[in-house]
């Protein structure tokens, strides 16, 4: 599923939450920024980065994170902490 997620894919979902499914309990995120980087163009698909909001304390590590969201699905996310309650992914 992760293949086939553009920046596009997200950009109309801006300000929706996502909910992190963890082993313990679910998180609320909200997708706050969509960039879309310039490739070199040899890339099946321009690579981008997603950024999510959440709680500030406590900060989840980087680390594969499941979410779920009532358009997308449910899907598994490299999650990076970017600052307090702030995380990042990367699709290249």
């Amino acid at each position: 599923m992760l293949e086939t997620f553009i920046a596009e894919t997200f950009r109309p979902l801006l300000h929706e939450r996502f909910e992190l499914v963890g082993e313990d309990d679910r998180v609320n995120l909200e997708l706050v920024d969509v960039t879309e980087s310039a490739g070199s163009g040899a890339e099946l698909r321009a690579p981008f980065s997603i950024v999510f909001s959440g709680p500030a304390d406590p900060i989840l590590p980087q680390a594969i994170y499941r979410l779920e969201h009532p358009e997308l699905g449910v899907f598994d996310l490299f999650l990076v902490p970017i600052a307090a309650g702030s995380y990042e992914a990367v699709f290249t």
